[in-house]
């Protein structure tokens, strides 16, 4: 997209006309993908404006965003992934605002609040629900067994034991068996039912996954390898899984010895991945 920061891994260089050869132009828009998380929300728009880092979380307390009571001035989850205009005079409060009317626009509709219910949570539990689902389903198909999966193991009064939640508390790609036993709110091994916060910043297909699960019985699922992630409701079957998982991940570290560079889809596993009864997912959230 020519003009516009592309909120990624990387970021785009703005395809504009340089009038003034001693100032860099202002990119046209900023671009958040599904799934970022606050902090990296943060740091695209001290970069889209041309602030020094951290101007943007700093700017958090006069911003007057419209939150429920539930984030308790947490934006995380309320600053909806999409594209914005970075118009003249645009501020970092200006740009949060924007993002946080439109997650309302998108999330408190009837529908919305009727999957809720349905589900027996709240829209701010449903968007928690809808920002592990963007982080731990690799394809858009599995987005709804994903959430089932979620919803099964909260009914069951089981913990969720999700590796996405830890990734989130630590602010690292990978997780350890000992950070399995922190006394983080965010550790779902330890800790039943959802984080006290979403995760991430989800879109309306994760949201949709949310509060229209699809029906199954499944309490575990692991990517085995991009494209072939499985679910099922039997223990042993998931060992399985996982044991074809840890085969896989193998078998990438030895191309990787090897100097080969694995598949770019092929993603490692978040953590230790022999944990028995871990709800495991391939993709890092």
């Amino acid at each position: 997209m020519a003009g516009a920061v592309v909120a990624g891994t990387a970021v785009a260089v703005p395809l504009l006309t340089v009038t003034d050869h001693h100032e860099a132009p202002r990119p046209a828009a900023l671009v958040v993908p599904e799934g970022w998380r606050a902090t990296q929300v943060y740091d695209a728009i001290d970069k889209a404006l041309a602030l020094p880092s951290g101007s943007t979380r700093g700017s958090l307390g006069k911003a007057r965003l419209t939150l429920p009571k539930d984030a308790g001035g947490n934006p995380e989850g309320y600053l909806f992934p999409t594209s914005y205009p970075l118009r003249k005079g645009a501020t970092p409060e200006s740009v949060l605002r924007s993002m946080v009317d439109t997650a309302h626009e998108k999330f408190d509709g009837a529908p919305v609040a009727a999957g809720a219910q349905r589900n027996s949570m709240n829209v701010y539990q449903a968007l928690t629900i809808a920002s592990i689902v963007q982080a731990q389903a690799v394809k858009k198909e599995d987005m709804g067994k994903v959430a089932r999966v979620i919803l099964n193991r909260l009914e069951r009064g089981m913990p969720l034991q999700l590796d996405s939640t830890l990734i989130y508390a630590l602010g690292r790609a990978r997780t350890t068996e000992d950070d399995t036993r922190s006394d983080s709110p965010y550790n779902t091994y330890q800790r039943m039912g959802l984080p006290p916060t979403p995760i991430g910043n989800p879109g309306e297909d994760a949201m949709r996954a949310a509060i229209n699960p699809t029906p199954g019985d499944w309490l575990y699922f692991v990517t085995v390898k991009p494209g072939d992630t499985r679910f099922t409701a039997d223990y042993d079957t998931h060992m399985r899984n996982v044991a074809d998982f840890n085969s896989e991940q193998q078998k990438v570290g030895q191309q990787a010895g090897q100097g080969q560079s694995p598949s770019p889809n092929q993603s490692p596993s978040p953590s230790h991945s022999t944990s028995p009864s871990a709800t495991r997912s391939g993709k890092a959230g």
